[in-house]
């Protein structure tokens, strides 16, 4: 069974964006495509099995939510 989804991350400008595509691309190399459109970024996950395209998911939105909190800090300074 093949599983697909796309999320889609939008941020305050677009150089948000870039900072957190390039931050997690080494991550993601070979697990999903992504896709910089303005001050968003769309990843396309796929996966042969549930268990393999869960934890892709959830290690997405994981390191991204780290890179929110460093743009936040960042923004703070």
């Amino acid at each position: 069974m093949l599983i697909n989804a796309q999320i889609l991350m939008k941020y305050e400008n677009k150089e948000q964006a870039e900072i957190s595509l390039k931050s997690l691309d080494p991550e993601n190399k070979n697990y999903l495509e992504s896709e910089l459109k303005g001050s968003d970024v769309k990843f396309k996950i796929k996966g042969n099995s549930l268990n393999t395209f869960l934890a892709t998911a959830d290690d997405l939105i994981f390191c991204e939510m780290t890179v929110e909190k460093i743009l936040e800090d960042a923004k703070g300074s």
